[in-house]
């Protein structure tokens, strides 16, 4: 069986790829996915439909027309990586997060200490908290070989 692990949240560093690289070098039977991570494509999404306009309604437009892609990849993934990082608020990551849980979609937080206690509603709902892309390379590892 191919797992596919989708890749939520905080797209400013590494993470992801740290976390491919790992499930290759261990030829885990991974697919992985994600939400579109390039910040200016993802907040520009919406501008194809008209009118063009600032503020609210553009990033109103933007979420719905990206909420297609994610929406359809958390209902097909096996797990999700939900990735909160430190300097921004990632409210798509808690609200990925929430619809994981909502849904019965079995996630792992992957978030620093210093933010426990934020996110402890988060977290209790996730199946696991790592504070390291390794460390949730080693959940990947156990849970799918055999």
């Amino acid at each position: 069986m191919t797992w596919t692990v989708y890749l939520s949240g905080e797209i400013h560093s590494d993470w992801r790829d740290q976390i491919i690289e790992g499930a290759g070098k261990l030829d885990l039977p991974v697919e992985f996915t994600s939400p579109v991570t390039d910040h200016d494509a993802s907040d520009a999404a919406g501008d194809l439909l008209k009118p063009q306009v600032p503020g609210y309604w553009r990033d109103h437009k933007s979420s719905k027309v990206n909420g297609i892609r994610t929406k359809t990849l958390l209902e097909r993934c096996d797990v999700a990586i939900v990735r909160f990082g430190d300097k921004y608020k990632q409210w798509n990551a808690a609200f990925d997060a929430g619809y994981c849980a909502a849904i019965g979609k079995p996630y792992i937080t992957l978030h620093d200490e210093d933010i426990v206690h934020p996110l402890k509603e988060v977290d209790a709902a996730a199946m696991a908290w790592a504070e390291t892309p390794a460390q949730v390379v080693e959940i990947l590892n156990y849970v799918i070989k055999d």
